[in-house]
């Protein structure tokens, strides 16, 4: 009886093929062929009452200096910074990155949003825009967000990637102990998108002496 021959393949030609298919991948305009890391999309949240009405002006993603205002913002200045990607780890240009938050006093930059005994920080600019680099990256100079009755503190963000569609959500701080009674954070059913949304924020004296850092990747469902 004849014997079948199976062809065998050696390291030499695993390793050509892991090769080749590692360039293709970083040709321009070609998705990975090899699985990313695993990666938990970013839950959408609600946009919330405030929203800003008003983008004239300073809207820049230094949202510590107002242009026209002597006085730095109140607070604790907050290096955010991360990266757009789709749920392949693919990086998102250019896409649009929204911010807004209360200030230091627990007041949104907003007409409705209104205190007969505060005043609403004029040296806080209240929101900001950015847009993603060629790598995906955003960074946002602000300060760390505070509670206010019925909230844990958090960051309101708002996204568009061209051509990947719109997302809004939430970012909320590690080790606040109102987070576990935030019925917004714990209407997430899923824990990993839960703690996907929980941002630890550590010193950060190389950007900027006193101020804190935290790192917020965005992905988006695509």
């Amino acid at each position: 009886m004849s014997r079948i021959l199976t062809p065998q393949i050696g390291r030499r030609h695993i390793v050509r093929g892991l090769t080749a298919l590692t360039t293709l991948s970083l040709l321009p305009g070609v998705r990975s062929a090899v699985a990313a890391p695993d990666l938990v999309v970013t839950p959408a949240q609600t946009e919330g009452p405030f929203y800003p009405t008003d983008w004239a002006g300073d809207v820049d993603n230094d949202l510590v200096r107002v242009t026209g205002e002597a006085a730095r913002a109140q607070g604790q200045i907050t290096h955010v910074l991360g990266r757009m990607l789709d749920s392949s780890g693919a990086p998102l240009p250019g896409a649009a990155v929204e911010i807004w938050q209360c200030d230091a006093t627990g007041i949104y930059r907003h007409p409705r949003d209104t205190h007969w005994l505060r005043e609403r920080d004029a040296g806080f600019q209240g929101r900001g825009r950015t847009r993603a680099g060629a790598d995906g990256g955003y960074t946002f100079r602000t300060t760390k967000p505070v509670a206010y009755p019925g909230r844990t503190p958090h960051i309101h963000f708002k996204v568009h990637a061209p051509g990947a569609g719109r997302l809004t959500t939430q970012m909320y701080v590690a080790g606040e102990p109102r987070n576990a009674a935030d019925g917004l954070l714990n209407a997430i059913r899923s824990a990993a998108q839960r703690e996907s949304l929980i941002v630890r924020l550590e010193p950060a004296d190389a950007l900027e002496p006193g101020a804190l850092r935290g790192t917020f990747d965005i992905v988006l469902d695509i």
